[in-house]
């Protein structure tokens, strides 16, 4: 795992300004420019930054992406997709209306705002995340609406549609991961779409999506009724945790295994140039038993050969890091960063930050995953040199005086400083109890940060 930062911007000030930034987001985990820079002018020089068209979005997801690839090497990786809207709608009245937001259909009126998808690449066996092999960033115009985009012509090419957007992040991380050894790419219902298979799937490249459409199947039976049918291939139990603002109680639930090779076919409005028919394997993940309220019932297509219960054992549990991207928006917008309360004035200025914001959050999910694999990470992939100096010297005063409160981790390995950023974000320090979130760990972030503005003020005026 290699330190993550920007290699590749127009001018050499830009670049170190944008690295500048990438840090201070991670330290203080803050929207406001305000709050990230140190002084005024140092906060006119990052305003200065995301207005620069020398900075432009392409170049931002271009450093994003070769982190990503760096990482990942010939290894084998899941590419977790889906959408976001970014609103900002409540800065209507401040933000410019220019060519960069538009409308969201999030209210009567549209709303306003912008869209991302981004290609969440994480180990298909340790789930280290690696970075984003793709962000999609787009917004519609200001008169574009939800009835017009309904009754859009069907015959015009998927090229030309918005859900196009599934194909070409595919594709464009298809591209990118060249030396991946697998890519297996999660996408929720909305990926689920007859030309993505035909187009998108090679030797070792694997769609996993989860159905949207009941679709009929030779023999005029239709996919979910055919895979109800099946045999049963096994089962598996899983602990599922309990929810109290929803009233759902924590269960174990009883998960039915059933799987079978279907052939789906393409409609009249399908590009005639792609086959007719395609080849995939479907698979339904039923929970069993009585009264249960909203039961899991997943129908999975994949591209991926599914001949037996362990396979397709493994591709449900695939499956289940779809959540994974969910948490990234969650810390993106208003339990995190809180991206839709940013005070800048301009849409392509609010665009960037919007992605800055994504990489830095790579670095919470590695601490998260570091934190519960047995392998060491290099802590540096984290923390600056200074900082792990200053860690040192908090692990001396967190740790407890029996050995249960010690910090059993070696210097080498990134699970030694985030123990302490943990135990700042309020852990208790035992490893026996639930190891700590990814909400700690910001928490945590922020505490070191006012921590770490006073070891450099202390190490500045002891030099004199």
């Amino acid at each position: 795992m290699q330190t993550r930062h920007f290699e590749d911007l127009k001018d050499k000030r830009l670049l170190n300004r944008g690295n500048s930034i990438l840090n201070r987001l991670f330290a203080n985990s803050i929207y406001s420019i305000r709050q990230l820079a140190s002084s005024d002018s140092e906060a006119k020089a990052m305003y200065r930054f995301f207005q620069n068209n020398n900075v432009s979005e392409t170049a931002i997801i271009k450093n994003m992406s070769s982190n990503c690839v760096s990482c990942v090497g010939s290894k084998s990786v899941l590419c977790i997709q889906d959408t976001s809207e970014i609103s900002l709608y409540n800065h209507k009245n401040r933000v410019k209306k220019d060519e960069f937001i538009g409308t969201i259909n999030s209210s009567e009126d549209g709303g306003l705002g912008f869209f991302i998808h981004p290609s969440f690449v994480v180990d298909s066996q340790t789930l280290m995340p690696y970075g984003f092999s793709d962000v999609k960033i787009w917004n519609r115009t200001h008169e574009q609406n939800k009835v017009q985009r309904k009754h859009k012509d069907k015959l015009v090419p998927i090229e030309e549609k918005e859900s196009y957007k599934w194909i070409e992040s595919s594709q464009n991380t298809k591209k990118v991961l060249e030396n991946a050894s697998e890519i297996i790419i999660i996408q929720d219902r909305e990926g689920d779409i007859y030309e993505q298979f035909c187009i998108v799937p090679d030797k070792k490249t694997h769609l996993l999506i989860r159905a949207k459409s009941n679709r009929i199947l030779q023999g005029k039976q239709k996919l979910f009724e055919h895979l109800s049918s099946q045999s049963l291939q096994g089962t598996y139990t899983i602990d599922l945790d309990g929810d109290k603002r929803r009233n759902v109680k924590k269960r174990t639930a009883t998960i039915e295994v059933r799987f079978s090779k279907v052939s789906i076919n393409g409609n009249q409005y399908t590009d005639k140039t792609l086959p007719e028919e395609i080849t995939l394997y479907a698979i339904e993940a039923k929970e069993v038993g009585e009264n249960i309220e909203n039961p899991i019932h997943w129908r999975l297509l994949t591209t991926k050969k599914v001949e037996d219960f362990a396979t397709a054992l493994l591709c449900i549990e695939w499956y289940t890091c779809r959540w994974i991207i969910e948490e990234v928006f969650r810390i993106l917008k208003k339990e995190g960063f809180n991206i839709e309360a940013s005070e800048l004035s301009q849409g392509k200025a609010i665009r960037k930050l919007c992605l800055m914001m994504l990489e830095t959050i790579i670095k919470l999910f590695i601490m998260q995953i570091a934190y519960d694999t047995e392998e060491e990470t290099d802590p540096r992939s984290c923390f600056s040199q200074e900082e792990i100096e200053c860690l040192e010297f908090q692990i001396e005063q967190l740790e407890g005086k029996t050995e249960k409160l010690k910090n059993p981790y070696k210097s080498s390995d990134l699970k030694r400083y985030i123990w302490a950023i943990a135990r700042l974000g309020g852990w208790k320090g035992y490893l026996s109890e639930r190891k700590p979130g990814i909400t700690t760990f910001w928490i945590g972030l922020q505490k070191f940060t006012t921590i770490m503005q006073g070891w450099k003020l202390f190490r500045d005026v002891s030099r004199r």
